[in-house]
């Protein structure tokens, strides 16, 4: 509980004022000192947390349940217990990115992370009769299909290393076949179709893609020089160039040096996506504006609904990460946990354009055909230009 102190005879340190509260009623300078024993900062620093904890309580529950409820509100000035839209949006929005960025990345390991299948020793040789060993591989396949459920999202080198475990045990159970006398038994074959042979069409599709750009362009050096701009600014444009071309060939051939571009790309898309949709906002505020143009609100108002808008999006995607990573994490270990996660992230992804809708409804007032109608095109035009913000922001990741 702070203490009652008395403000008669003290005047402002600044301009001499005399005080009549905590804050100067003159030039706004607060009547405590900065010069304090270190305790003194430790309480300050837990009462202003205790205070933002306070009005996240008040404030991301209705975020995410009330669609326009904290829009209504602060137009109507009962803003106190709330945190502020700006400071709101940007807090989630790096929270959101970061947890994204982990998940993407512990994906990535995961992938190139080969799984090892003990089939080193035919597992077959105990089986003395061919139904003997149809069983068995029935058993060890029934295995394989557990795995490739518990790795159904991690997809890439763990579905390859599991299609070639299988690929092996019918080679060994043919194997053992063949030692018992017996050609086949049902879908035992002896020359089972090769997993390397399967994989062949997409990897001649990627190679087809690939080279459309040859390596001689890549390599060759750039040099853009545009007369209206200063000489250091063509320079860091041709620098930016050429590592764009050295990235691409870099991710064109397989070997270490295509992961570490992959790498580049992912940090550096991550790394401007903030700045990137500090753009948006005010470009999504401009189109309420154009959209609800006879409706006269002023340019904040939109602004100020973008920024809600958007912090509801990066809680939604937040939640959305956390429940994926959460499934992820169960799914080895308690299977049947992992379906109400997904119907969770169903029903988030489909609240989305339902919240997104209502809260429009709600706070421009219109009927609800022509609220539909501008839904649709405000959301149809913000597309067009998140596709082309996020198409330039892979660009420049891959430019570093």
């Amino acid at each position: 509980m702070k203490r009652l102190t008395s403000l008669e005879g003290l005047h402002c340190a600044n301009c001499g004022v005399p005080m009549q509260g905590e804050f100067c009623h003159e030039c706004g300078q607060s009547i405590h000192s900065v010069l304090k024993p270190v305790h003194g900062l430790f309480e300050e620093a837990a009462e202003t947390l205790f205070h933002i904890d306070g009005r996240i309580v008040h404030t991301v529950p209705p975020l995410l349940l009330k669609p326009g409820f904290l829009t209504l509100e602060y137009f109507s000035g009962r803003r106190v217990r709330y945190i502020a839209p700006f400071r709101l949006m940007f807090v989630l929005c790096l929270l959101a990115l970061f947890v994204c960025h982990l998940r993407v990345e512990n994906s990535q390991i995961q992938m190139n992370t080969p799984i090892k299948v003990n089939v080193a020793d035919n597992p077959f040789n105990a089986a003395a009769t061919p139904a003997a060993v149809k069983q068995s591989l029935q058993e060890k396949l029934a295995g394989l299909e557990q795995a490739r459920a518990a790795t159904n999202a991690v997809g890439g080198n763990a579905k390859r290393a599991l299609d070639s475990a299988e690929h092996v045990l019918r080679q060994q159970a043919s194997q053992r076949l063949l030692v018992l006398g017996v050609s086949s038994v049902g879908d035992l074959t002896l020359n089972p179709p090769s997993a390397s042979s399967s994989n062949t069409p997409a990897a001649d599709d990627d190679e087809d893609v690939h080279s459309k750009i040859s390596d001689k362009t890549l390599s060759s050096p750039t040099r853009i020089d545009i007369v209206w701009l200063p000489s250091f600014f063509n320079d860091r444009l041709s620098l930016a160039a050429d590592h764009l071309k050295t990235n691409l060939k870099a991710m064109k051939h397989d070997g270490p040096g295509r992961q570490e571009a992959f790498d580049r790309l992912l940090g550096n898309f991550f790394s401007v996506l903030p700045q990137t949709m500090f753009v948006m906002i005010p470009l999504f505020a401009l189109l309420l504006k154009l959209f609800y143009v006879f409706r006269r609100r002023l340019y904040m108002e939109h602004l100020i609904v973008a920024l809600h808008s958007h912090a509801y999006l990066f809680l939604s995607l937040l939640l959305g990460v956390l429940i994926s990573a959460l499934s992820s994490w169960l799914a080895p270990h308690a299977a049947w946990a992992t379906h109400p996660l997904t119907w969770l992230e169903w029903a988030l992804v489909l609240w989305i354009p339902a919240y997104l809708l209502i809260m429009q409804k709600r706070i421009y007032r219109q009927g609800w055909p022509m609220t539909v109608l501008k839904f649709w095109c405000v959301g149809w035009c913000y597309f067009w230009l998140l596709t082309t913000a996020l198409t330039i922001a892979a660009v420049l990741g891959l430019a570093y």
